[in-house]
């Protein structure tokens, strides 16, 4: 292997470096909103889980 196959990406890519090209997400709002959004959706499915299982009774 080459020490270009065995460095890992970056997380995430700053915004004023157009040079970089390994990252997995970029710093911008579109990013943020996507991420919060997908963050939000996860907690509510937890929640309605939760909830659903306190109604439901297992005899």
């Amino acid at each position: 292997m080459t020490n270009k196959d065995q460095k890992m990406p970056k997380m995430v890519k700053d915004a004023n470096n157009n040079e970089e090209r390994d990252y997995l997400l970029q710093d911008n709002p579109k990013t943020k909103f996507g991420a919060t959004f997908i963050i939000i959706i996860l907690i509510i499915l937890v929640l309605a889980v939760v909830a659903s299982s306190m109604f439901i009774s297992w005899e």
